[in-house]
């Protein structure tokens, strides 16, 4: 899965991909600050794969990993080239979803490109820059189709879609808004379109905001608005406070949290709307060898999971032994998991659920 962090110049992207990836990306208060994008690998966060390896004392323990990638700030004019802006969009074009950082602190320090703190407008400029960028991608589309159609009757429904799409987005509709039958569904993923990624829209707030006073912060109940008619997700954060938790031990982190009333740090808490978002779910594999999470979509068959390990799993499937962690966590073993009968066998169209641990039979 890679997930990237999008938005104007000055407005936390590079500060908060340091904090979640401890890449060390180079942050300043100053535009294009980042010009190629900078990549982190992280590990997804996953207390299950902890619980397991405590059972199992495996020789190696392999969570499932997310790649975050920090993109250089956008200005408006980037679909013509502002601010180096095609090359930048380009790099979007590779991800899976899009983390759009939108500014909601007041800081006198912190330039901002457009003068004045206002993240309806910020969200406006970005997605007006994504949707002008997909016309361009439209407008080719529908000229080799009209060509196309002199000779070929059958492209006269994907032309006529892609001429409809064409019509919301110059109504500044994002094509991830639009309704689409399941026949256009397919039409839609060859176009690669940047507004018909998915987003989560973080917040970052000032850390008097997010410890106490999200509620009360304007640009976060604008964000909210306009991501509750997009059906997005929202993520309030502090750039500036994960900063400061990056640089703790596990002990400190969740002592350091603790004492802010915080639960869960920003990481966590993006990777889990990530998933949400991406329909994604872990199931696990464990064993003395090795206990590790493997990410899938919601609704994937056993063999198809199991292809995930390697195509001859799922190319000679014959059965996956399934149990929840919470049944195995219950029993206390895998013996006595199976004793009590609780290890199922499960075949070609066991619909995988999350936090399963299987072991899959093949044959090949």
């Amino acid at each position: 899965m890679k997930l990237g962090i999008v938005g104007l110049p000055n407005v936390g992207k590079s500060t908060l991909f340091n904090a979640i990836t401890n890449a060390g990306a180079q942050s300043a208060n100053y535009p294009f600050c980042t010009i190629e994008p900078n990549v982190g690998v992280v590990s997804v966060p996953d207390p299950r794969i902890d619980k397991l390896a405590e059972m199992y004392h495996p020789k190696k323990i392999t969570p499932a990993v997310i790649e975050i990638v920090d993109i250089a700030g956008l200005v408006k004019g980037a679909s013509k080239g502002e601010g180096l802006g095609n090359k930048f969009l380009s790099h979007i074009r590779e991800m899976d979803a899009i983390i759009h950082v939108v500014r909601c602190f007041e800081n006198d320090d912190i330039v901002h490109v457009d003068g004045g703190i206002d993240p309806a407008r910020d969200i406006e400029t970005i997605n007006l820059e994504l949707i002008f960028a997909d016309l361009d991608v439209l407008d080719r589309r529908i000229d080799r189709g009209t060509k196309a159609l002199k000779g070929d009757k059958s492209v006269a429904k994907e032309l006529e879609f892609f001429k409809r799409l064409k019509k919301e987005l110059e109504n500044g509709v994002c094509a991830r808004n639009v309704e689409i039958s399941d026949d256009e569904k397919e039409f839609m993923s060859e176009l690669s379109l940047l507004t018909a990624k998915p987003v989560i829209y973080a917040c970052n707030l000032s850390e008097d905001d997010f410890t106490g006073g999200i509620d009360n912060n304007d640009g976060y109940k604008a964000v909210c608005e306009i991501a509750k008619a997009e059906n997005a997700e929202v993520l309030p954060i502090c750039a500036e406070l994960e900063s400061q938790i990056a640089s703790l031990d596990k002990d400190e982190k969740e002592l350091f949290l603790s004492e802010l009333g915080i639960e869960q740090g920003g990481l966590d808490l993006l990777i889990q709307r990530s998933y949400s978002l991406l329909g994604l779910i872990s199931y696990l594999t464990a064993g003395e060898p090795e206990v590790r999470a493997w990410t899938i979509k919601k609704g994937t068959k056993a063999p198809q999971a199991a292809g995930k390990i390697h195509s001859d799993f799922e190319r000679g499937f014959i059965r996956a032994e399934v149990i929840s962690f919470d049944e195995l966590m219950k029993c206390g073993t895998m013996a006595a998991a199976k004793e009590k009968g609780l290890v199922r066998s499960e075949g070609k169209e066991y619909v995988m659920r999350d936090g399963d641990i299987v072991l899959f039979r093949f044959n090949v």
